[in-house]
C-alpha cells in the first residue's frame, strides 16, 4: 500500500510528461513555420551569389528539422499540380545557391540513373578545355547555309583567335532538349488558345522519339510545368492543354527556372542542343530576378532562346523589345506575329533553323578558369554575303 508521498509522486509524473510533450510539439511547429517562410521566393541569381550568401550565412531552418522537407513541397512558387512527381524535385526556389557555379548540378533520380549523373558530370569536365558552340548561317536573303567546311569559319575567344577548333558537324541529327514556355497571364487570355494548338503543332513535328525530350511550362505569377521531359508527344500536348491563363507575369523567373533547375540539370549523353521557344507579350510586373540575370543564367545552361510576341497591336512596344534582347544574347531570334495566325508561321521558322545549325568545339588561348564572362565571335570566310549567328559568350568555369 503506498503512502501519500508516493502517490503524489505518481500521480505528478504523467502532468510532467504531458508538459513535456506539449512543448516539444510546440518546438516542432515553430521550425515547420520557418521552413515555409524561408521558401517563399526564388533565390538570387548568380551575378547575386555573393549578397545572398552573406545575408543566408546561417543554415537555413528546414535542417533544423527531419519534418521541413514535406511542406517545401506544397508552398514552393512552382506548385507541379499537373506534374509526374519527377518535377518536383526541382522547384524554382530551391534554398541552395544558384547553379550557376556548379555548371552541371547532380540530377535527381527521378530524372536520370546514376550512371547517367556519372558521364554528365564527365562531359562537363572537358568542357572545362574545350567551349562547344550551336550557330546558324544564313545568306544576304535570310536563307539558311547547310553546307559549310570547318576551313570556312575563324573563331575568335575573348578577343583572341582560338588555338584550334577540335570538332565541327552540321547538327541535323544532334538530340535536342527543348522546353516551351508559355505566357499564360490574363494579358495573353483573348489568343490563348490559338497559341497553345500553334505549340502542339510545332511540338509533335519537332521531337522525334528515342533522340529528342521535351517539357512544358506556363507561368502567370509563378511558373508551373505541366510536363516534365518527355520524348511523347502525346504527354507533351496534354501539358500545353492544361495550361489555363490568369493573374500576372513573371517571365523572367519562368526564364530562370527553366534555364537552371530543368535544361542545365537534365543528364545527357555527348553533345546536345538546349533551346527554349518563349511565348509571350515580355511584360514582365512579378518576377523576382531581373531580366539581365535570366539571360546570365541562360548563357551558363548554354541555352538558345528563341522568343514568339503575342502583342499582335503592330506596334513595338516595351515587351518587343525585352524579346529581342532576350533572344540576341542567347544566339537566338524573336519572331513578332502581326496576326494571331501568324504564330504557327513562327513555330514553323523556328522548326527549320533547328534543323539546319552547325556545332563546334574549340580550345580557347588563355583560357583561366576564373568564372569570368568571355565573348565568343565566329566568324565565316566569305564575310560580306554571309551571316552568323551564335551566342555572344559564356561563364568560365571557377576553379
Amino acid at each position: 500500500m503506498l503512502n501519500s508521498s508516493e502517490n503524489a509522486a505518481i500521480m505528478g509524473y504523467p502532468m510532467r510528461a504531458s508538459r513535456f510533450v506539449l512543448s516539444a510539439v510546440c518546438v516542432g511547429a515553430v521550425s515547420v513555420a520557418v521552413a515555409q517562410n524561408a521558401s517563399d521566393s526564388l533565390p538570387s541569381a548568380p551575378s547575386a551569389v555573393i549578397q545572398e550568401e552573406q545575408k543566408k550565412a546561417q543554415p537555413p531552418a528546414p535542417v533544423t528539422t527531419p519534418a521541413a522537407p514535406a511542406p517545401q513541397t506544397h508552398e514552393k512558387p512552382t506548385e507541379l499540380t499537373n506534374t509526374p512527381p519527377a518535377a518536383v524535385s526541382n522547384p524554382p526556389n530551391h534554398q541552395e545557391p544558384p547553379a550557376a557555379t556548379a555548371p552541371a548540378p547532380t540530377p535527381t533520380p527521378a530524372q536520370a540513373p546514376k550512371d547517367d549523373v556519372d558521364e554528365s558530370l564527365i562531359t562537363i569536365r572537358r568542357a572545362v578545355d574545350e567551349v562547344n558552340v550551336i550557330f546558324t548561317v544564313t545568306d544576304k536573303h535570310g536563307r539558311f547555309v547547310k553546307d559549310l567546311k570547318r576551313n570556312d569559319f575563324k573563331v575568335v575567344d575573348d578577343a583572341k583567335p582560338a588555338l584550334e577548333i577540335k570538332s565541327f558537324r552540321s547538327e541535323t541529327d544532334l538530340p535536342l532538349q527543348v522546353g516551351l514556355l508559355v505566357d499564360a497571364s490574363n494579358s495573353v487570355r483573348d489568343r490563348f488558345k490559338f497559341e497553345q494548338e500553334s505549340a502542339i503543332e510545332f511540338l509533335n513535328q519537332m521531337i522525334r522519339p528515342k533522340s529528342d525530350r521535351a517539357f512544358v511550362i506556363g507561368f502567370d505569377v509563378t511558373p508551373e510545368v505541366t510536363q516534365d521531359f518527355t520524348e511523347s508527344t502525346e504527354l507533351l500536348s496534354k501539358g500545353v492543354r492544361s495550361l489555363r491563363p490568369g493573374g500576372g507575369t513573371a517571365m523572367y523567373d519562368a526564364l530562370y527556372f527553366a534555364c537552371r533547375d530543368k535544361l542545365l540539370k537534365a543528364p545527357s549523353r555527348g553533345t546536345v542542343r538546349r533551346a527554349i521557344i518563349l511565348l509571350s507579350d515580355g511584360d514582365d510586373n512579378q518576377s523576382h530576378v531581373s531580366r539581365e540575370e535570366a539571360i546570365e543564367m541562360a548563357q551558363r545552361a548554354e541555352v538558345i532562346v528563341y522568343t514568339i510576341s503575342t502583342n499582335i497591336t503592330g506596334a513595338r512596344a516595351k515587351g518587343d523589345k525585352i524579346l529581342e534582347r532576350i533572344a540576341e544574347a542567347t544566339g537566338g531570334r524573336s519572331f513578332f506575329p502581326f496576326q494571331i495566325r501568324d504564330v504557327a508561321d513562327a513555330f514553323a521558322e523556328i522548326q527549320d533553323e533547328l534543323r539546319s545549325q552547325y556545332a563546334l568545339s574549340y580550345k580557347p588561348a588563355d583560357f583561366r578558369q576564373d568564372g569570368r564572362y568571355r565573348t565568343i565571335e565566329i566568324l565565316a570566310a566569305d564575310k560580306k554575303s554571309l551571316r552568323v549567328r551564335a551566342r555572344r559568350g559564356y561563364y568560365a568555369p571557377a576553379q
